[in-house]
């Protein structure tokens, strides 16, 4: 009697409160990275090639501490990215919601995972051997089942709350805030189309996660820090597998090199500008940011647009720009003509990127013209951003 109690108090393992949290914080961290590196980057995404014994291992990690199926969060994730912030986005704080993806985002991911059809569509590619048909997703609740008796095991009574904080981990930080946080609050990058935000440059707690705007603007990018001082610990990790010989990630968008004093538009330069659409907008919008401040001094808002809704209207890439917003900025811009000037040349610069049915020499025809446009502008800044659109490659 007297064993059993003191194996339902300490365990198999009797570790300190501090060695219990230690492993807490080791094995949710895996969980993390199984999720981002796996099921995300590798699945959803094919951001990455992997082993197959470690993505094998990283599936039943999955399996034991979440009891997740691939092709159920792979099928729920590409649909998010097919319909983001619109109608048919299974957890979209602009549909639902902030506070119900926060709180009620493992509701909405079984809801989405229960569309068969939707499953079936988005699914392709996903694992469909014997262990995966016969264990994995016909068995879902008893990894974690299992992963219970483990916990309880090394740690005693002590491990139902190891094993609870393990079930919370994905449903709180992945179903909540990623999916929540991340398309509402936070700092932007680039003005994709979807509302992603970086939450905080470093991403570690929610392994690299948390550059939610990255990803959205390069989503089949394996890394997903951009700027010098924002770090990815799953990149790390794939670096790390890399070393290995255990993973191959897609080269990595590189940001377009600026050949300066080059005055004329030629092949690279279009070449550069065409397939760095979000980086390009990002480079106009810094520019510009200062110019829009000043003339936002003097406007007086009316119909409850204020200063901060008025720049953000101004970042925004124009052909990102729903109807609401489109009479919102119009109102905005007719009560300054720089602004308009300065709006219809960002306007006129999208627009390159529409232009699907014309040559490569009308398309180069087209830069040269707008660069010449902006180089004729009365602002300084505006003439400093083309004399450097001209030199991209």
């Amino acid at each position: 009697m007297d064993a059993l109690l003191r194996f339902l108090d300490d365990g198999l393992l009797q570790a300190s409160a501090l060695g219990i949290v230690a492993y807490t914080l080791l094995a949710t961290h895996v969980t993390i990275v199984a999720v981002t590196v796996y099921l995300h980057r590798h699945q959803a995404h094919r951001a990455l090639s992997l082993h197959p014994l470690v993505a094998h291992f990283f599936r039943f990690w999955l399996w034991l501490t979440t009891g997740m199926v691939t092709r159920e969060w792979v099928a729920i994730h590409r649909r998010h990215h097919a319909h983001c912030e619109r109608e048919g986005d299974p957890h979209s704080p602009r549909q639902v919601g902030l506070r119900t993806v926060l709180f009620r985002g493992a509701e909405l991911y079984r809801t989405a995972s229960h569309d068969t059809a939707a499953i079936d569509r988005y699914a392709a590619g996903c694992p469909d051997d014997w262990i995966e048909r016969r264990l994995y997703s016909r068995f879902t609740w008893q990894g974690v089942g299992l992963l219970l008796v483990v916990d309880v095991a090394l740690f005693g009574i002590v491990g139902l709350s190891v094993w609870g904080v393990q079930m919370l981990w994905i449903p709180v930080l992945a179903a909540g805030v990623i999916n929540g946080m991340g398309h509402a609050i936070g700092y932007r990058n680039f003005d994709c189309q979807e509302a992603a935000t970086n939450i905080v440059p470093l991403g570690i707690l929610i392994g690299g996660e948390e550059l939610h705007n990255n990803h959205h603007t390069f989503a089949t990018s394996a890394k997903l820090s951009v700027k010098w001082y924002e770090f990815d610990v799953g990149w790390m990790y794939i670096r790390m597998l890399q070393a290995l010989r255990l993973a191959r990630a897609r080269p990595l968008p590189a940001a377009p090199g600026i050949r300066y004093r080059h005055a004329e538009v030629d092949a690279a330069t279009l070449r550069a500008v065409l397939g760095n659409r979000a980086r390009v907008m990002a480079a106009l919008s810094a520019r510009l940011k200062p110019v829009w401040r000043q003339e936002l001094r003097g406007i007086a808002f009316t119909g409850g647009l204020d200063r901060k809704t008025a720049l953000r209207l101004l970042r925004r890439d124009p052909g990102y720009l729903d109807g609401y917003e489109q009479g919102m900025l119009g109102g905005l811009l007719a009560a300054s003509e720089p602004l308009r000037q300065l709006q219809a040349l960002r306007e006129q610069l999208a627009q390159l990127w529409q232009r699907s049915l014309v040559t490569e020499e009308q398309l180069m025809e087209a830069l040269s013209a707008w660069c010449a446009r902006a180089a004729a502008d009365g602002c300084a800044q505006m003439r400093l951003f083309a004399a450097e659109l001209r030199g991209y490659s």
